[in-house]
Parts: structure tokens; C-alpha cells; sequence
């Protein structure tokens, strides 16, 4: 099964509109009921013998996992068995290589009754452990919860060469979406044999590329599964990858150092810079929302508030960090205003300038990814023809590449690639309609200040999602951002927050999320401290999230650091009582 290639930036929303207009109808959707709780049958170890075979699966363990072995949040994971195996077994023809889909099961001896499905970030590669964790330090997760929890290699080990299996055809495939559909299945078939009944509700969930498996699976395998909770998705990762990769020729232009290293190419936007520019839009967003305490809630405004050229100095001796120069401005502009090709048509999407710009995880995204990961990943699994090059020597690669060639083979197909990375990658132009008539849910959410997949390009989808229902999709779909937020976690922001729970509550009680509440991980804080939490603010600052298109507004009086004192409310509301931290 195949889509249509997902829309490129240039778009317009005018389109988006026409095609609101000849959307059908749409009836109300069922309401699921909820999952019951089961028990484990049996043991552990006798589960091989009572599966009774399962197709083109080898089960290579199951053994019991005592309470306590796991933790999360600082408290004890309970008793619950680990069964490991391989599916689908085979040697390509094109690289002689032995591929299979690797995974692991968590199966709690006290059993909810659903089943979680972890999509991982990355290449994948690795079955990691299945505990079904998102946000920032998580303090829960869907292991904890009582889940049976499936992590997954997608197909490939990193073992093989890391991007290196894009050159077998069907691990691209399994990688972008046909290893979820084996998977799932066998999983079900497991819990049945576990609890001698199937998963009454089942939900799919992870961050970044595991956003991306995440509404992948929403378009092509609704029927499978009940919830959907996707953070950060990279749903067009190609492009977002390519982007990078411009945005590295772009940064190359101004490095004093050697641009096909990490460190030199960072000399092109120093840590001391982008701590500048993070200050410069805080001095002038900050207090948008009412209050002066280090976050921008309201992103739209801030884009209009904040200009990059007039509001940071400019360099009138050398470079010191309190200034940059015209060319620097130059190309820090056009890296947040999106790339292009060399006629100047938009591919990828802007990022907004946001208070968490200068976090700590920027420079890897920004001048370590685009040589060392983007390279493989467009060279060697998304283009058509692949290219050995990116992976003998990937700076040079991406340094030298030709990006309006590239991106013509990112949406290419050959006698041996029979997919193109626009299709096997990304949801395309599902409006997930499926999804919703069954009585589903979808739940994304994004860091503002995330510097390789843009939350203008999630802001995008979801508005596009509604105008081709005319609005009613929010019935089934929400959007968090969450302000300061980096890739998945970290950065100056309130970046833990359980998400899981209400999307429980969603589709199984009809209780649709607003507002939710996520805390600051200073000092002390059991799930781990995210070191970009500034100094002053507390240790545990808790912000409400709301759902797009709103923005938290301090309410006028009371503690900043509370969420009680902030409320969800139009991204047009003007600030009232400016408070400052």
C-alpha cells in the first residue's frame, strides 16, 4: 500500500481550504469501551510451549523479570515476563545480508488489558527496552501502567552498518512501515496466549522517528489500534533530513573551523551566540503571556515581536559573543525561515524563534547530525539510487551534495526500489479518516525550540487535518507545544508530563484532553534533572500545556511558578498583568 507524496511547504493553505470544501460528511464516531483487567496464565517460561507456533516467528526467550529490576521515576517496575524474538528471517539478494525484525514483549503479570506498541527514534536498529516511555524523565510509563509493552528493531540491526541496510530494498520497507505490520499481529497473538484473551484496547506511541512510526501506523494500520500518541513526529523525515543537510552548506559558508567536523562547523553559530540570540527573543517575547519567567507561550506573537536582524547586535570588530555578524544574521535567517531549493521554492518548513533556541541539545542537531546522520540516512536509505559515498566519508557528502538533485531522488523509484522514502516514510495525505470513524484517537506533541523537525511543519499537518474535515477532526486529534522544548525532552521547559493517561481517558471514557499539567525537572527530580532548567526558576515549575491553537496566559496574581495560576486561553488574548520571575 502506497500514498501520495505529502505536500511540500509551497503549498498553500488556500489549497488546503479547497479541499476542506469537498470533504465528506462525517458521522459521529462510536465510543470504545474500556479495557479490562486480566491475568497472567501460567508461567513465563512454559509460554513458548503454550503459543502453539506463531508464522515466520522464532521465539529466542521468556523468562520472568522480578519487581524491581526496572524502575521508573525512581519507583519499582512490577513483576512481568520478557519474551524475546525474531520474525521473518531472510537473506537479501541485494547485499547478501541476513536481515530479520528483532522485538521484545513486556507482559505484566497484572494486566490492564491493552497492548502498547513502542515505535523507536533513529534508524532503529536496536530493540530497546520496552517500557513505553515518553516525555521528559518520564515519571510513568505504559509498562508501569499495567501494558503489555512491544519495542522493535524495525527490521535491521545497527550492527549491520548502521544506515548501511537502506541498500536492501525490504529492510527500507520494514524500516518505514511494513515491519509494524508484522509485528502487530504476532504481538496480539502473544498477549492471547499470555492471558488467554487478546488486548481489549490497543495504542501506539513514540518520539521522533517513533513519532513518525507512530502516525505512519495511524494511516495505514487504523484498524489495529484504538490510540495514537506521537511526540515530535518527523512525519516528512526525508525532507526534514535533507533540510539539515542544507542547513549545514548554509552554516559551512560562515565556519571559521573545518566545516566537516562537529566543532568546526559549530564555530559558524557558537554556543555564546545562541545564547544571545535565546536572550534577544525572551527580551522581547517574554512577557507576551503576562509574565517575565524565561518561556514564550505564545509562539505566533513572538514570530511577529522578535526580528533577528534589528533585534541582536551586529558585529562592528571581531566576533565575541555579543554580536553577529551581517553574514552570520544572514544565514541563521534563512536556516529558521526554512530551506529551499536553488530556485528558492520552499521544502521544508521555518522554525519559530523561540526562548529555548540556545539549549543544550542544539548543537548536536544542528552541526553533528547533518554530517554524521543525515548523511547515511538520505544518501544510503531514502535516495534512489543510494549512494556508497555517504557512507565512506559522510561530512563530505553532505557538504558536496547537491540538494535540488537530492530531492528529486527522495521522491524517486527504480526496478530495485520500487518505493520512494516520500511513500514508505511518511503518512502522506491521510486524513486519517479511518482512524477517526472507529472511534480513535491522536494526540501529538512537539517542543517549540526542537531544531530538526520543525513544529511549524506539525502545526502544518494538524491544520491541515481539520480543513479537510472542516474543523471536526479535533473531535478525534489534539497538539501540545510545549514552549522551550527541544527534540522530544530537555531544553528551558516544563518537559514532563504524562501523556498516556488522558489519551486513555479519550478513548475509552470520551473524556477529551484540555490543558495538562507538565513540571520543570530541576534538582531532586526522580525522573531525572534536565541540566538547560535555568537557575532561577524552581525545581519544579509546573505549566499547563493546552491544546493548538491556545496558549497559557498568566492569570494576573499568584505564584508564576504554578500552573493554577495560568489558564488556556486564544492565542489572540492580549497579556493582562506583565509579573515578573
Amino acid at each position: 500500500m502506497s500514498h501520495p507524496h505529502p505536500r511540500l511547504r509551497a503549498a498553500s493553505i488556500a489549497a488546503l481550504a479547497c479541499s476542506a470544501l469537498s470533504a465528506p460528511a462525517l458521522a459521529a464516531p462510536p465510543q470504545l469501551p474500556p479495557a479490562q483487567p486480566g491475568s497472567f496464565a501460567g508461567t513465563c517460561e512454559d509460554l513458548p510451549a503454550r503459543l502453539g507456533g506463531l508464522a515466520n516467528t522464532v521465539i529466542t526467550g521468556s523468562t520472568t523479570v522480578p519487581a524491581g529490576t526496572l524502575s521508573q521515576g525512581g519507583q519499582p517496575v512490577a513483576e512481568h515476563c520478557r519474551v524475546t524474538g525474531k520474525m521473518n528471517e531472510r537473506v537479501s539478494p541485494v547485499d547478501g545480508k541476513t536481515y530479520a525484525i528483532g522485538f521484545e514483549m513486556r507482559l505484566p503479570k497484572a494486566w490492564n488489558g491493552r497492548f502498547y506498541h513502542q515505535g523507536n527514534g533513529g534508524i532503529d536498529g536496536s530493540v530497546v527496552t520496552a517500557l513505553g516511555a515518553l516525555g521528559g524523565g518520564p515519571l510513568t510509563g505504559a509498562l508501569m501502567q499495567g501494558f503489555a509493552v512491544l519495542s522493535s528493531d524495525a527490521g535491521h540491526t545497527l550492527a549491520q552498518g548502521g544506515p548501511a541496510f537502506g541498500l536492501d530494498p525490504q529492510a527500507r520497507l520494514d524500516y518505514g512501515y511494513q515491519a509494524v505490520g508484522s509485528l502487530t499481529p504476532m504481538a496480539k497473538q502473544l498477549i492471547a496466549a499470555a492471558y488467554e484473551r487478546g488486548p481489549d484496547r490497543s495504542y501506539f506511541g513514540g518520539c521522533s522517528n517513533g513519532g513518525r512510526h507512530t502516525l505512519v501506523a495511524a494511516a495505514r494500520y487504523a484498524q489495529d489500534y484504538d490510540g495514537f500518541l506521537a511526540g515530535a513526529p518527523g512525519y516528512r523525515l526525508p525532507l526534514a533530513a535533507l533540510a539539515n543537510i542544507w542547513g549545514a552548506q548554509r552554516y559551512a559558508t560562515v565556519a571559521t573551523g573545518d566545516p566537516a567536523t562537529p566543532a568546526g562547523l559549530e564555530t559558524a553559530y557558537t554556543a555564546a551566540e545562541r545564547t544571545l540570540v535565546a536572550n534577544a527573543v525572551l527580551a522581547r517575547c517574554d512577557a507576551l503571556d503576562g509574565a517575565v519567567d524565561g518561556l514564550v507561550q505564545d509562539t505566533k506573537a513572538c514570530q511577529r515581536a522578535f526580528k533577528l536582524r534589528r533585534d541582536v547586535p551586529t558585529c562592528t570588530g571581531a566576533r565575541d559573543g555579543t554580536c553577529l555578524t551581517e553574514a552570520q544574521k544572514g544565514v541563521v535567517d534563512s536556516i529558521f525561515k526554512g530551506a529551499t531549493t536553488s530556485a528558492g521554492a520552499a521544502f521544508y518548513n521555518s522554525f519559530p524563534y523561540d526562548g529555548g533556541v540556545g539549549g543544550s541539545g542544539t548543537a548536536f542537531w544542528e552541526f553533528t547530525a547533518p554530517l554524521n546522520l543525515d548523511s547515511g540516512a538520505v544518501g544510503v536509505i531514502f535516495k534512489v539510487p543510494p549512494s556508497i559515498a555517504a557512507l565512506t566519508n559522510g561530512p563530505a557528502f553532505s557538504l558536496g551534495l547537491g540538494i535540488d538533485q537530492a530531492l528529486s531522488e527522495l521522491q524517486a523509484t527504480d526496478a530495485t526500489y520500487t518505493e520512494s522514502a516520500m511513500s514508505f516514510m511518511t503518512p502522506g495525505d491521510s486524513d486519517f479518516g479511518d482512524v477517526y470513524r472507529r472511534g480513535g484517537k491522536i494526540m501529538v506533541y512537539h517542543g517549540v525550540s526542537d531544531p530538526i523537525f520543525s513544529v511549524d511543519d506539525t502545526v502544518d499537518w494538524y491544520r491541515h487535518l481539520l480543513a479537510n474535515s472542516k474543523g471536526k477532526r479535533g473531535d478525534f486529534a489534539r497538539l501540545y507545544r510545549v514552549p522551550g522544548m527541544g527534540h522530544c525532552s530537555g531544553g528551558p521547559a516544563t518537559d514532563q508530563v504524562d501523556f498516556l493517561s488522558p489519551l486513555v481517558a479519550w478513548v475509552e471514557q470520551g473524556q477529551a484532553p484540555q490543558s495538562l499539567i507538565a513540571q520543570a525537572r530541576g534538582a531532586g527530580n526522580p525522573g531525572g534533572v534536565n541540566a538547560d532548567v535555568p537557575a532561577n526558576w524552581s525545581p519544579s515549575r509546573t505549566r499547563p500545556l493546552c491544546p493548538f491553537p491556545q496558549v497559557a496566559r498568566y492569570n494576573g496574581s499568584g505564584d508564576v511558578e504554578q500552573a493554577a495560576n495560568w489558564s488556556c486561553q486564544s492565542a489572540s488574548a492580549p497579556a493582562t498583568t506583565t509579573a515578573r520571575r
